[in-house]
């Protein structure tokens, strides 16, 4: 039985013991991990992206989520990517403690991962653990982001739908928002909904869309997650997203996205980041230094 195997075995009894392992194994860049990913087969499951501005509700939208989709008996990864420690550079756990209520259930498998100094709001390895969960056995994957406001596009390159979950006072941040966030969203959330003009918020949003010209209009559901209003038609909504995907759209261009990361990522592991610490030590003080001679000797 190859490892990929025992690792589906494990996922059907409801045991992660042995994709923690894997995951891990990922995120640390052994050895064994390249042959590893080069042997998985993914299958065309649902890898839904939930990003937004801090405190806007995104950890309780997954948990009410998951409510649904164990309901009716599915099996659902959650990769939440915390901000790093600055003590121990790992993942502060506070999406792990929102969705307590999950992460000793047999249909869910919870990571909190930290970004580790990451830009774009999910973990550098994210495409291999996203591609790990396709293989395993899964049938929804989600992927939260950091929150910590606009630049939170990334997680566009590698979900399906993207989800960006916005809260009624959001107005002036909605206002001052570049297109790439715009631009990312398959679907809009307004959370907390019940709170005052969150239809007038609502409505505002809608039409920032049509005046953006956005190709493919996404939906605005409003909803209160606490008590899981309008978790439905949000559900309804990442299914119909992932159908018109599946009828076709750009999936060559999705797939050219993902092969630029990771022919990235394989190049940045190839610098010696302590090698270059080092010289730049030696060097920066210099009256004649100059950043762009200094960066060429390590192209």
């Amino acid at each position: 039985m190859t490892q990929v195997e025992k690792i589906v075995k494990g996922v059907v009894e409801g045991n992660f013991l042995l994709l923690a392992k894997a995951i891990s194994q990922i995120e640390n860049k052994t050895a064994d991990a390249e042959p590893f990913l080069q042997s998985l087969l993914p299958r065309s499951v649902p890898i839904i992206g939930i990003t937004g501005p801090p405190g806007a509700g995104k950890s309780t939208i997954i948990n009410a989520l998951l409510t649904d989709w164990v309901n009716n008996n599915k099996k659902v990864a959650v990769l939440s990517v915390d901000p790093s420690s600055p003590f121990h550079q790992g993942a502060i756990l506070g999406d792990r403690i929102r969705m307590k209520d999950w992460y000793l259930h047999p249909n869910v498998y919870i990571r909190s991962l930290a970004a580790r100094g990451h830009l774009g709001g999910v973990n550098s390895a994210m495409l291999s653990l996203t591609t790990l969960m396709q293989s395993v056995g899964f049938d929804y994957i989600v992927v939260e982001t950091v929150g910590v406001g606009q630049s939170e596009v990334e997680v566009a390159s590698l979900a399906d739908t993207t989800v960006v979950v916005l809260v009624p006072e959001a107005g002036d941040e909605v206002q001052m928002m570049k297109s790439g966030l715009m631009e990312i969203a398959n679907v809009f959330v307004v959370n907390k909904s019940d709170r005052p003009n969150a239809q007038i918020f609502a409505n505002h949003l809608k039409q920032m869309i049509l005046e953006n010209a956005i190709s493919t209009t996404p939906q605005v559901i409003s909803t209160i997650a606490s008590e899981k209003v309008g978790i439905q038609e949000l559900q309804l909504a990442i299914e119909q997203h992932h159908e018109s995907l599946s009828k076709g759209g750009n999936k060559k261009e999705f797939f050219l996205n993902k092969v630029m990361q990771l022919i990235l990522a394989h190049k940045m592991n190839q610098v010696e980041v302590n090698e270059i610490k080092t010289k730049l030590e030696l060097e920066y003080n210099k009256a004649n230094f100059n950043i762009f001679k200094f960066a060429q000797e390590f192209y």
